[in-house]
């Protein structure tokens, strides 16, 4: 486990579950600097750790999932270019390649939105609203949130969002395929940590594959993304995992996995 540089990001680890939480209640869980300085080096952290097979994304309190930027701390950067290069957590949440849930508590706006947009599961508790509202303020998302937009609602929902930036509920936001499920407030964690522990249960190469090949399902042409997969599999079968997984539905046991 690492020390983190700021208590308004919290790290956990319990049996294999990596659980984030951005720890800003007060303040929207919105993300400062120092605070998008802590989710990158958390990021990495369970990025190479053998402990952590799945990870879950949260926010502390019952308001906010994450509020995005803090709007006041924009300001401080000397030139646009240097705001275009500072330390981006959406990135380095991408850049997992452990399966990511996000338990989406509560705002999930700009860069709250596009912090769960880049998680691989998105639950939502029923309370949780979703908006890109930057538009309002004169610009837009820059950490993937039209593309990944597009990808989960569809062009003219996103377009709708992007454009008005207004907010949509959890209910549409399930019909519109932004979200997995919608469950009780106080059930949404425990129901995150769930999914994430039996994901956890899976043998961690495939899982981590599986991950791999859909973004390679997204991003390049059909025949091609039919090829990788094919390789991956071929990867993947001759791990001592793939055996053990053989062996265990011939013995009809539960496999035990140790990521080789």
């Amino acid at each position: 486990m690492i020390d983190l540089p700021t208590e308004n990001v919290r790290l956990e680890v319990a049996d294999f579950v990596a659980t984030i939480t951005i720890n800003r209640p007060e303040k929207l869980n919105s993300v400062t600097q120092e605070m998008a300085d802590a989710l990158v080096l958390a990021a990495e952290w369970a990025n190479g750790d053998d402990s952590v097979r799945s990870v879950v994304l949260t926010g502390a309190g019952e308001r906010a999932f994450c509020a995005g930027s803090d709007i006041r701390g924009l300001d401080k950067y000397a030139t646009p270019w240097d705001f275009r290069n500072r330390a981006d957590y959406c990135d380095a949440i991408r850049a997992l390649r452990k399966p990511v849930i996000a338990a989406v508590n509560g705002y999930a706006f700009g860069g709250g939105l596009e912090t769960a947009l880049s998680c691989d599961i998105r639950l939502a508790s029923a309370t949780a609203t979703f908006a890109a509202p930057e538009i309002k303020l004169g610009w837009i998302g820059g950490g993937g949130m039209t593309t990944f937009l597009a990808q989960s609602v569809g062009a003219s929902n996103a377009a709708l969002m992007l454009m008005t930036g207004d907010p949509i509920d959890a209910e549409k936001a399930l019909s519109w395929g932004l979200v997995s499920e919608v469950v009780e407030a106080g059930a949404l964690l425990d129901r995150a940590r769930e999914l994430a522990a039996v994901i956890a249960s899976r043998p961690p190469i495939a899982a981590e594959t599986a991950k791999a090949n859909l973004h390679a399902a997204f991003n390049l042409p059909q025949e091609q993304a039919i090829a990788y997969e094919r390789d991956l599999q071929t990867i993947c079968f001759a791990t001592e995992d793939a055996r053990e997984g053989r062996a265990a539905f011939a013995e009809k046991r539960q496999g035990i996995f140790s990521r080789r």
